[in-house]
């Protein structure tokens, strides 16, 4: 992805998705370019929303802050991937910070530029209804698999989310891409950091993967969907 002309990537990406060739190029043409180094953010948590990023290089974290101060990691950003959409909304604040986990570098929108282009081009705005529509959808399953999963369950399918938007191949398997501690498995799965590192344990020992220091390799993709869709039986008793 990296190595493609932004002209490129601006096709494969959802929000510009099926725009006429002209309109592309006024697209591209109202990009400004940005870099992030490693542990720097594009944007904090209750900044006013004035950019939409797209990644072309690197990983970025999208975490959130809670009132007890604790951090929460929501998602992953692998390149060609866009956040900050928060801004097409006028008069929004960011919800999230982004946190580049290895230095990054992308384009970005101001927001008047970009709601001025969605004007223009209808599709670019059924384009952001469907983004819209996807991430409702995606943190209302999150909230269901708090409410009414198991805890092996829910680690799996933050381990597959994971391993979809940053994971990299390599030769055990399929590596996690950014910086990933187990307080962070715990508390995108709402548990403890205890119940986290043994699952984790008796994972590598099943070879489903192989952990290190902020570190995992999914070896056996196939096998933590048979743990995420409880296809086989429990191996925790808490919950």
């Amino acid at each position: 992805m990296t190595d493609l002309p932004l002209s490129d990537i601006l096709q494969k990406t959802a929000l510009f998705s099926g725009l006429e060739p002209a309109a592309l190029q006024a697209v591209q043409l109202a990009a400004h370019t940005c870099q992030s180094a490693a542990g720097s953010y594009f944007f904090l948590q209750g900044d006013p929303a004035e950019r939409v990023f797209l990644l072309t290089r690197g990983r970025v974290k999208l975490t959130q802050m809670n009132p007890d101060g604790s951090q929460v990691l929501l998602r992953a950003v692998g390149p060609g991937t866009l956040f900050g959409a928060v801004a097409l909304a006028q008069g929004e604040l960011y919800p999230v910070s982004a946190e580049s986990a290895e230095d990054s570098g992308g384009v970005y929108w101001g927001a008047a530029s970009l709601q001025e282009l969605v004007l223009r081009h209808p599709q670019m705005a059924l384009n952001a209804m469907s983004l819209m529509a996807e991430r409702v959808q995606e943190f209302q399953q999150r909230f269901r698999e708090l409410a009414t999963e198991r805890v092996e369950r829910r680690l799996a399918r933050a381990l597959l989310r994971l391993a979809s938007q940053t994971g990299r191949k390599v030769a055990e398997g399929v590596l996690i891409d950014l910086p990933l501690t187990r307080q962070d498995l715990a508390e995108m799965t709402g548990t403890t950091l205890f119940t986290v590192s043994r699952i984790l344990n008796q994972w590598e020992t099943r070879g489903l993967v192989t952990l290190g220091r902020e570190r995992v390799i999914v070896r056996f993709p196939h096998g933590l969907v048979a743990v995420a869709e409880d296809l086989l039986p429990p191996q925790t008793s808490q919950p």
